[in-house]
Formats: structure tokens, sequence, C-alpha cells
């Protein structure tokens, strides 16, 4: 019963694909964007976001914090209608869809060093444009995923994740294996990308908006262990599929005798870069997951 309901979903899914593909590529984001603040502010799921807000911006009312949850969903509705159309963007577009590059000329010195490299970043605007565009210049990365339940669905994913990159790069799995798989692959001179966002339980407590954060720690340790060169960057929505990557300067982790406070000092980095860029615009972060303690939720208005 599992396999026949998985293979009418995989039908169901790649048709729906095939169908957003067929339009031009804001018109698919139009669509995406349209149903999902229709639909999403109205699911259970919306109240989780609405308590985020309360813990990371107490300073914002009830209006406020429904129209940023409106433009989560918005945003995240626009990312699942332009993904299958990631590939074939244009670049540097004078109007309507395409992508551009906000420092591109880091990530040409990046490219110049010939060290491993660190890509770090969130779920923030469409952030499944950053592995496309740091391949085309040169730098293919790998990148942690979890698969979906589905295996037909989960090959969709993989499949179109290929095809924007133009060549076939490693995908590691979250846990234990993933992290050594990525380590070799790191210490052969290849690149990792990190989302570096979500609640890790076994990660470290690092500050997010002011609030103790379970985070993952991975990215700082792969960096240190390798001297990698770190760059963070994050993906801005200007329009229907018009994305921009704006990439910050490339660093080196700085490292003492305590490796643990190094560490901490790193992944503490990247959580106030990621702060920092949501704070820009706050409707564009992925706000549906439980971030902090589940502690800190209880006894929350919504």
């Amino acid at each position: 019963m599992t396999s026949f309901l998985y293979r009418a979903e995989t039908l169901l899914i790649s048709g729906l694909l095939a169908l957003i593909r067929a339009l031009p590529a804001a018109a698919a984001s139009n669509l995406g964007g349209a149903v999902a603040r229709t639909i999403g502010p109205v699911l259970p799921v919306s109240k989780i976001a609405d308590r985020n807000l309360q813990l990371a911006m107490p300073e914002l009312d009830a209006i406020a914090r429904r129209r940023i949850v409106r433009d989560c969903w918005d945003n995240l509705g626009r990312t699942v209608g332009e993904f299958p159309h990631i590939g074939r963007l244009k670049y540097n577009t004078p109007s309507g869809a395409g992508w551009s590059v906000e420092g591109a000329e880091h990530l040409e010195a990046t490219k110049a060093s010939d060290r491993p490299v660190i890509f770090f970043s969130g779920h923030i605007g469409n952030w499944e444009l950053m592995p496309p565009v740091v391949a085309r210049y040169g730098m293919p990365f790998a990148s942690f995923y979890r698969a979906a339940s589905n295996p037909g669905v989960d090959g969709l994913i993989h499949s179109l994740r290929q095809e924007a990159m133009g060549q076939d790069v490693p995908m590691f799995p979250k846990g234990a294996k993933g992290a050594r798989s990525a380590l070799k692959h790191l210490s052969k001179g290849g690149h990792l990308g990190v989302l570096g966002d979500q609640k890790m339980n076994d990660g470290i407590e690092a500050s997010l908006f002011g609030r103790p954060a379970m985070t993952a720690s991975a990215a700082a340790v792969f960096a240190l262990r390798h001297d990698a060169l770190i760059v963070t960057g994050h993906v801005r929505r200007d329009g229907p599929a018009r994305l921009v990557l704006v990439v910050d300067p490339p660093f080196s982790p700085e490292k003492t005798d305590d490796r643990a406070k190094d560490v901490l000092a790193l992944t503490q980095l990247f959580n106030d870069r990621l702060e920092s860029w949501i704070r820009e615009i706050p409707g564009s972060w992925l706000w549906l997951h439980r971030r902090w303690d589940k502690s800190l939720y209880r006894n929350m208005t919504t």
C-alpha cells in the first residue's frame, strides 16, 4: 500500500512540476506566491511562526507579525514556483526574471585562493539559487540534505538540483555518516555548502536574536579542521523570479589553543550574520519551524 501511495504521490508531484515548468518563470513565481500566501497563514504551522516572531522581535505588534508570516508564505511559495526554473534563469537581465550577484569579486577572489571553501547561508529568499550560481564561478559545492520519505519525490528534487548545477555533485545525508563523507570531501580540496539556520538538538548553544539557540556547529568544526576559507551570503528577492546573490568577503577562521572556544565563536558569527540578514527583510526567512527551546514557547499568546 505504501509503495502505491508513493508512486501516486510521485506522479502527482511530477505533473505539478511539469506544469510549473511550462509557465514563464515570473508567472510560476507569482502563482506559487499567491497560493501559499492565501492558504499558508491559516494553517496551524503559522502559529509557530507567530511565536517565533514574538521571541525574536518582541517589539512587533500582532498586525506586523501577521504581515511577516504572510510574506514568509509568499516567499516560500515563490521559491517552490521558481525551483524548476533556477537552472534556466538568465544572468544580469535588465528587467524581469533572472539573477545577478552583489559581491562577485569575492567569489572571484575565493576561486583564486585555491583553498577548500565553506559556503554558509540560510533559508532566506530563494536559497536554491546559491549552489548553481557559485558553480558558475567554478566552485561547485557539496551539501547536506534530508531525504524526502518518498524515494521517487526525493529523486525528482535531486534531479532538479543537479540540473541547475549543470553537473553531478555529492550530497551528504545529515548525520554522522554524512559528516564523515563531508570531511573527506574537504580533505581532498572540495567545497561544502551549509544552510545553518535550523535548530540542531545535538548542536551547541549560541545566541540568536538574543536568545539561546541550539545550533549546528558542523560549518565551524569543518572550517577549523581543514583551514577552509569561509564565504557567507544570502539570496535577496527583488521581484518575481528576480534574484540577487549577496556575497560577503571571504575570511579564514581564527584559531587559538582552545578549539571548543573557537568553534563557539565561529558558530556565533554565523548566527549573527543570519540575524542581520533576517532583520533586513523579516518576511524573507522561513519562520515555520521551532528554532528555540520548547520551554520558551510555553504560555505564549497566539
